[in-house]
């Protein structure tokens, strides 16, 4: 009876089809058998049924006689299913379905209501898939204030200036409301995968940002007013900022070759908001900058780091020396090499069973687990489709052809079983002929196949009868039984004969999951290989050097080695959410390295040695680029929290790589030069003086130190020029 309660509650939810709704307790679930007078039918629960012990074993022996066990009976007849089919639009706003409201409507008026009767109610479908990531993605606007908050305070706890702060975080939060709205206007909305966006555009916003506090600090605490610090930033950041924004861009933009909607979507989104951040943080930062000038408390942080005793700095300058650069490169070699070795073991696709999009532990995946453990059909259906001329799809050639497959199919592991229309139709003639078991089988007969195909449901075909599906039942979509079905079905493509009938791949929500994975596949390579090879390029355009470029690729490639590795020890598969991580972490990875050899050129035309400029590059930029990589990870280390196991995902690989590219880049960059023999021809210390034309002195080479990068930002202004300032390496 509280079945019949729950059916008739499910029955008046809008957007139900209520014309195909089925349970034990709707008119068209029928049983029938084959008796001496013919064919006999009925509803499995009666009329009149009133729960006596006679009536219940009635309807047991109906759903045995229905074949409605493993369907719509559970194995161990102690649950059962209610199915039910929606419509596309909401009855009551004509608009498309709402699947968020859909899904809050089963919790508040099924689960909420009936499970405290001593019943457990388990919904599981795509549209509650829908419903609960939805649901999920509302705390994505609690992890945005509590990132902004975060970011805040780090930037406040570095700088020690509230104008600074205010200033960043001010044309920061503006780039995201730009973002939105230019996003908006090209016709996109949000969805659980573009909803991070935001963050990143945030989190980049914020990172490059830190390089102009670090820069206007100086610039003030030696001596310069607010607008002649704001033009000395200007033109100190705008040409490495610019390159390493591109670099962004180019990261991001590389995943529109892959084919798959909601990835490209969020290419074309990254892309918009690293364009915004150009304007803001380029431009307008330094503007606002200029008005609001450092505070005394920055001032005096800015002066006491630099009269500090530098020991980190002092120990990472080391490396430049050639024995510990060699030392360093070697075990970076062996931790390059460990990462390959073990990221051998990554798979394409979802490890866990279950939806991917949720956590194991979630409500919807317990669900989908007890379905899968008490039912013969499942959550997970690979629907291949059988095309054959029009009016064939029941003909005895289709069938043959057909019958094999799912013989074929039914020997794969991991898949549970198998339905055609060719199923219900041996169903169908055995009954015409009494239940005869010799007639419970496909017939070369057209007219009695003909007439038995009467009696098939429409959902087993189209209407020229011209396709036809075979649903597929798994146990899971992992990626090993997806790969299992797919060889499958292609060995049985090439060994069978194709004259009548066309075996085409895939449908169904794991038929679609293995087409993605294919994808994926196709493109993880060669969109590794195009991100590298245009950030090369703009590496070889901007500094006119392949070591330059070899120093600054080389930590890189490291990381995207490491972070493989740890998607294999934490059984990570490559799919649609950790694809573009890779991707994004070489785009957003190069800032690091461009802003840190951008530094250490001008030391080494100052006539520096390696070592000794490395040293003041740590001193000025080095400290701002490692916390350029605590705002970068700060900023999306939030999303480990969410209900979304794919935004979790992605937020734990990203902080990785942000935190180890930058890591990478500080270490490596100054061993790999020494390595590379950058610098060599300033390693004595000689000096230095650029001329009006900041052409490199004598005998340096050109293609390690371009010219026109020689010299840094000058002085002008109404004030007068600061002259010790100028002396001073750290300020360039």
């Amino acid at each position: 009876r509280t079945l019949k309660k729950i059916t008739d509650e499910v029955f008046y939810v809008p957007g139900i089809d209520r014309g195909n709704l089925r349970s034990l307790w709707t008119p068209n679930t029928l049983w029938f058998e084959a008796a001496e007078d013919g064919l006999r039918s009925g509803e499995v629960v009666p009329p009149g049924f009133s729960g006596s012990a006679a009536d219940i074993d009635r309807v047991r022996d109906n759903v045995a006689k229905a074949g409605l066990v493993g369907s719509l009976v559970a194995d161990d007849h102690r649950s059962t299913v209610i199915v039910v089919p929606l419509v596309e639009n909401d009855p009551d706003t004509g608009k498309h379905l709402d699947y968020g409201l859909f899904s809050q409507r089963l919790e508040e008026r099924i689960r909420a209501k009936y499970e405290g009767q001593g019943v457990h109610v388990h919904i599981v479908g795509f549209a509650k898939l829908v419903g609960d990531l939805i649901e999920g993605a509302k705390d994505i606007g609690l992890f945005f204030l509590l990132t902004v908050g975060l970011t805040t305070l780090l930037i406040w706890v570095y700088s020690r200036c509230w104008r600074s702060t205010a200033a960043t975080i001010g044309c920061c939060l503006l780039a995201v409301v730009w973002h939105l709205g230019v996003m908006h206007l090209l016709g996109f909305g949000l969805d659980p995968y573009s909803i991070l966006v935001p963050f990143l555009t945030f989190a980049i916003g914020v990172s490059h940002a830190v390089q102009n506090i670090n820069t206007m600090t100086h610039a003030c605490a030696e001596g310069a007013d607010k607008v002649q610090g704001a033009r000395a930033t200007f033109r100190l950041l705008f040409v490495p900022g610019s390159v390493a924004l591109l670099c962004d861009v180019v990261g991001f933009s590389t995943l529109l070759v892959i084919d798959i909607g909601v990835i490209r979507e969020l290419a074309i989104s990254a892309s918009v908001g690293v364009g915004v951040i150009i304007f803001t943080k380029m431009f307008l930062l330094p503007v606002l900058m200029s008005y609001g000038g450092v505070s005394p408390a920055g001032l005096r942080n800015a002066r006491r780091r630099r009269a500090g005793p530098q020991r980190l700095a002092r120990a990472i300058a080391a490396l430049a020396d050639r024995r510990r650069a060699v030392i360093a490169v070697a075990l970076a070699a062996v931790l390059a090499g460990w990462g390959g070795f073990t990221s051998r073991g990554l798979q394409i696709g979802d490890l866990d069973p279950g939806a991917p999009e949720l956590r194991p532990d979630s409500r919807y995946n317990r669900d989908s687990a007890f379905i899968t453990e008490h039912y013969a059909t499942s959550a997970d259906v690979f629907v291949v489709m059988v095309k054959t001329p029009a009016a064939e799809c029941g003909a005895y050639p289709t069938a043959s052809t057909v019958s094999r497959l799912q013989w074929a199919l039914e020997e794969t592991p991991g898949v549970q079983g198998t339905v055609s229309l060719f199923n219900v139709m041996e169903q169908i003639i055995s009954g015409t002929y009494g239940g005869n078991l010799k007639w419970s089988t496909v017939t070369r007969n057209r007219f009695i196949s003909n007439s038995a195909h009467k009696g098939i449901p429409p959902a087993f075909f189209n209407n020229d009868c011209s396709m036809l599906p075979v649903i597929a039942y798994l146990a899971d979509h992992k990626a090993a039984t997806l790969e299992g079905v797919v060889k499958t079905v292609r060995a049985f493509n090439e060994r069978e004969p194709q004259g009548h009938a066309e075996i085409l791949l895939a449908a169904g929500n794991a038929g679609i999951e293995a087409a993605t994975n294919a994808v994926v596949s196709r493109a993880w390579l060669p969109m590794l290989g195009l991100v590298y090879g245009i950030v090369a390029a703009l590496l070889l355009l901007e500094f006119r050097s392949w070591r330059v470029t070899l120093c600054l690729l080389i930590p890189l490639v490291i990381t995207s080695l490491l972070c493989e590795a740890v998607m294999t020890l934490m059984g990570l598969g490559v799919k649609v959410a950790t694809l573009p991580v890779i991707a994004l972490g070489v785009g957003i990875g190069v800032d690091y390295g461009i802003y840190l050899y951008n530094r250490l050129e001008t030391f080494l035309h100052k006539g520096l040695g390696l070592r000794e400029a490395y040293f003041e590059t740590m001193k000025t930029t080095g400290m701002a680029v490692a916390f350029t990589g605590i705002t970068l990870a700060a900023g999306v280390l939030t999303w480990i929290f969410s209900d979304i196991k794919f935004q979790a995902d992605m937020g734990l690989l990203l902080t990785f790589m942000f935190l180890w590219n930058m890591v990478g880049a500080v270490v490596l960059i100054p061993a790999l030069a020494a390595v590379m023999g950058l610098g060599r021809e300033t390693a004595g210390g000689a000096s230095f003086a650029p001329t009006s034309s900041q052409e490199p002195r004598a005998g340096a080479d050109a293609g390690d130190v371009p010219a026109h990068r020689a010299a840094g930002p000058t002085w002008s202004g109404a004030a007068p020029r600061p002259g010790p300032a100028l002396q001073d390496p750290g300020f360039g």
